[in-house]
């Protein structure tokens, strides 16, 4: 049998086992996995390379429609692909906002004319359209998504009565409901009190949104689908007490998930804030290293489920002012992720298989796409992340491929890159070139 695309002498890693092998692809699926020799009409020499289940970023803003001048399908696709990213999943806070199934047939007709990687979309839920619930349960999403805290865009929470109801509906769906989870009050509170007393440092941000506002909506969410039977994902997780509850909660028997990204487990807030000002602003801030301690122990252990990126590109007019009140929170990270957490696997912190896990199965599974993606199997689409892991380079924002390049990870050394990024057998990045061809399909949820 001849295959359209033969991936041979890799080496291939999967959560439960690395292995030498050869792969076959054929109409967008992988057909065959074998030690021994295939034929192809395309062939890529993997020799030295791993070859890794197609990554995902579950968290991604790619700003389309509506605010397109910081970040499109176009360019936001193909910064994944050129960090090895097979999957991205897009979040509501648009222009509309993804409420209602009009703005979803929009959202995934602008994805499918512009994206090169594959895409999920999750709808937000809001005061007025919970009664909505069931029909966008209809269309194809992967999931819903409710603000707690003041976020970009001002999307309010549902207060919590019609947050309750919404869980309930939720359930019924058989869908996940993910939360950006701060307790709002408690961060309005502060940020009024620091301003009267004239502070615009950027240690005012991290400080205004302290632990406990995370830990107390992390715990309501937890609550609420215990009453329930929802199940709930916890995005941007970012403290040691929000990972606890978690845990406790996965203890308890509910249906808890949640993610932590790169600068949550990188980087040092009480330090590096100084240093970054207001290119470091993020919603929830990153906090002291205690804390990326505390949650690269539970992406170990299972506490935390994935990694993803919450990238959110924003001009450097909107970024960096002096006035941190005046500084928009968020910045690129779906191209930096993948070499970053390689540089870790290097230095010992978690293997190549641990990695694959929490950035490939798992966002799979939490968010429905299993075994469609996340998996090397007979079957499953042909996704790969090829990376060569003795590869060294440094994060330069002027060369991401982002319309808006800021990242405060510029000047970092990284050993272990991405060299292929394959989606459904169309290679879409080959040794840092990447093919912006629109081949991208919107991944709706497999059987519930």
């Amino acid at each position: 049998m001849s295959y359209d695309l033969v991936i041979k002498n890799g080496t291939l890693a999967t959560p439960e086992a690395t292995l030498k092998a050869n792969v076959g692809v054929k109409g967008g699926q992988i057909a065959a996995i074998a030690a021994g020799p295939l034929d192809g009409e395309k062939v890529i020499d993997a020799q030295g390379l791993y070859v890794l289940p197609g990554l995902i970023d579950g968290h991604v803003h790619f700003r389309d429609p509506g605010l397109t001048y910081k970040e499109d399908f176009a360019t936001g696709s193909q910064a994944a692909a050129a960090g090895g990213i097979c999957t991205i999943i897009d979040m509501p806070n648009t222009k509309p906002p993804l409420s209602t199934v009009e703005a979803f047939r929009e959202k995934v007709s602008i994805g499918e004319s512009k994206s090169c990687v594959d895409f999920g979309v999750v709808a937000v839920v809001v005061q007025d359209n919970v009664d909505r619930i069931p029909e966008l349960a209809s269309t194809g999403i992967l999931g819903y998504k409710i603000f707690m805290g003041e976020t970009v865009g001002a999307i309010p929470a549902p207060d919590d009565g019609a947050m309750l109801e919404a869980f309930g509906l939720i359930a019924k769906t058989g869908l996940r409901v993910g939360f950006h989870a701060e307790n709002n009050q408690i961060m309005q509170h502060l940020i009024k009190r620091f301003k009267a007393q004239g502070r615009t440092d950027a240690l005012a941000h991290l400080e205004s949104r302290p632990e406990i506002s995370e830990a107390d909506a992390i715990q309501k969410v937890i609550l609420f689908a215990q009453s329930t039977g929802a199940k709930v994902h916890i995005y941007h997780m970012s403290s040691r007490k929000g990972m606890e509850l978690v845990a406790t909660g996965k203890g308890a028997g509910v249906d808890v998930t949640a993610e932590t990204g790169p600068h949550y487990l990188l980087l040092d807030g009480p330090s590096d804030m100084p240093r970054l000002k207001a290119m470091l602003k993020m919603n929830p801030p990153v906090r002291g290293k205690e804390h990326g301690a505390a949650l690269f122990k539970g992406l170990l252990d299972g506490s935390v489920d994935m990694i993803a990126t919450d990238h959110s590109p924003h001009t450097l007019e909107e970024k960096l002012k002096e006035n941190i009140w005046e500084a928009i929170p968020g910045f690129c990270g779906v191209e930096t992720s993948v070499p970053l957490m390689l540089t870790q696997v290097n230095a010992g912190r978690l293997t190549l298989n641990q990695y694959v896990q929490v950035a490939s199965e798992n966002p799979a599974r939490v968010w429905g796409m299993y075994p469609k993606k996340g998996r090397l199997a007979v079957g499953s689409d042909a996704d790969f992340t090829l990376v060569d892991m003795k590869q060294e380079g440094v994060i330069r924002s002027e060369r991401l491929h982002s319309r808006s390049q800021v990242s405060p990870f510029d000047g970092y050394k990284v050993k272990g890159l991405p060299v292929y990024t394959i989606v459904r057998g169309n290679v879409v990045m080959q040794h840092g070139e990447v093919n912006p061809a629109p081949i991208g399909k919107l991944v709706t949820p497999q059987a519930r």
